[in-house]
């Protein structure tokens, strides 16, 4: 998928559609959504996100963490910025190959970090959260087995997450 992704062309239509990969998600069903995705992973993250953004009578927070390889490899990225204006969307991204943040948009400076996503980042992202967190994780099998290693470790339960 990703390879296909990269063949795309700016300004070119791209439709996405639900369902949400298998997550039944009903409005104000969840206090906040922590997503965590990897790469194309995004994917099935954004008609939620859309749904939520679109839907006045959803008060669900969302936090999405965006983990990609450097800030060029991310997907949507006017998209995730136009969504994290709404008051209960934040966006934050994990660049696991950028060594610094100086060279990227100021705008992003803030919601951004260096490395890779782990057990201590997580941690901080859960308690930032404005209300108990639900999370969905999508990404390859090894970014859904770390991740879900690292929310087992801070003491979230099998069934206060989702894995795509």
């Amino acid at each position: 998928m990703s390879q296909y992704l990269k063949s795309w062309k700016e300004g070119e239509l791209v439709s996405w559609r639900g369902p949400f990969g298998g997550f039944p998600y009903r409005p104000n069903q969840y206090g906040e959504l922590l997503m965590l995705a990897s790469g194309t992973g995004i994917a099935p993250m954004l008609p939620i996100l859309q749904h939520v953004t679109e839907n006045e009578d959803d008060e669900t927070f969302l936090t999405l963490v965006g983990c990609f390889r450097t800030f060029k490899n991310i997907y949507m990225k006017t998209f995730l910025q136009d969504q994290s204006r709404y008051w209960n969307v934040r966006t934050i991204f994990v660049l696991s190959q950028e060594l610094s943040l100086e060279n990227l948009p100021w705008s992003y400076r803030e919601n951004t970090y260096t490395g890779r996503i782990n057990k201590s980042l997580i941690t901080n992202l859960m308690n930032s959260c404005r209300r108990k967190p639900f999370v969905l994780i999508c990404g390859s099998v090894a970014f859904n087995e770390e991740m879900s290693r690292c929310l087992k470790a801070v003491g979230l339960e099998e069934d206060s997450y989702f894995v795509f």
